[in-house]
């Protein structure tokens, strides 16, 4: 089976994305192996509790995240925030009771179905400074300098080009701007068959890269202050695996010390441009 293309890749996240973006975050959890399912299907929900958080819209959460980014980014009373596969709206919402009427929360996902239910939400809302952008994390549809922080929950290592998502954060971020982005890393080499299985790339795995191969990207692209805010394994169950494996390629994994895990990781974006590739001054 030869590897898919970015194009195709991102055709199959949409499509799925799409699909989702119709059932509720009870649906999602009980079909999907979520934290109270117990089926193995092609979607594994690695989410956190938000009901705790103020801002939680019930109708926004869809249940996909594996973090709480929101939770640990540093956000203030007027700041810009653009949450990156901002779904149904959950964190922009989130975002939007920290940063306040003074504030602004941008959301760019490249679904459309999930931006007209993020828009839905936000007119039964009632905020007039939140707004959902249908876009692409590599090509942001936002000028330069203009964000204070970014948020995102499990959903860059959807993207293909990992490091052209990150040169558009680091583009749309104001100097002394900062992100924290919650997502699925790998330690050790997946399993050939997770890899090529297009469903578990939609699940947030096969999408995965190496944690430290994640990191290093971060940091060649020009953030500095790099730090891993929480770092949790990630248990897939064994009837989910077994989908995708044999019964002894199953047993090779389970005994090869390869993790899965969900890293919630802060950076910024210097005050000069200084560092960012090709600036010629470091």
């Amino acid at each position: 089976m030869p590897m898919k293309t970015a194009a195709e890749l991102k055709q199959i996240v949409k499509d799925k994305y799409s699909e989702i973006a119709l059932q509720s975050k009870v649906q999602n959890e009980t079909s999907c192996c979520g934290a109270t399912g117990a089926c193995a299907t092609d979607i594994v929900i690695m989410a956190e509790d938000y009901a705790n958080l103020p801002g939680y819209e019930l109708d926004a959460d869809l249940g996909l995240g594996c973090g709480l980014p929101t939770a640990y980014a540093q956000m203030k009373a007027g700041d810009t925030v653009l949450d990156l596969g901002s779904g149904a709206g959950n964190d922009c919402f989130v975002a939007r009771s920290v940063v306040g009427d003074s504030g602004k929360v941008i959301g760019v996902d490249m679904t459309e179905a999930m931006i007209d239910k993020a828009k839905a939400n936000a007119r039964k809302l009632g905020f007039a400074n939140v707004e959902f952008r249908l876009g692409e994390i590599e090509d942001l549809p936002l000028a330069a300098n203009r964000i204070d922080v970014v948020v995102s929950n499990c959903v860059l290592n959807l993207v293909p080009n990992k490091e052209q998502a990150f040169k558009e954060t680091f583009r749309v971020l104001k100097p002394k701007g900062h992100f924290s982005i919650s997502d699925v890393v790998l330690t050790g080499e997946l399993p050939a068959g997770l890899q090529k299985a297009a469903e578990m790339y939609a699940g947030c795995v096969s999408g995965a890269i190496q944690e430290a191969e994640y990191l290093r990207i971060i940091k060649q692209v020009g953030f500095v202050n790099i730090q891993v805010q929480k770092k949790r394994l990630i248990t897939l169950p064994d009837d989910l695996l077994s989908n995708y494996l044999s019964a002894g390629e199953l047993a090779a994994y389970q005994a090869g010390g390869t993790g899965i895990y969900s890293i919630t990781v802060y950076a910024e974006k210097p005050e000069t441009n200084c560092c960012a590739p090709n600036s010629g001054c470091c």
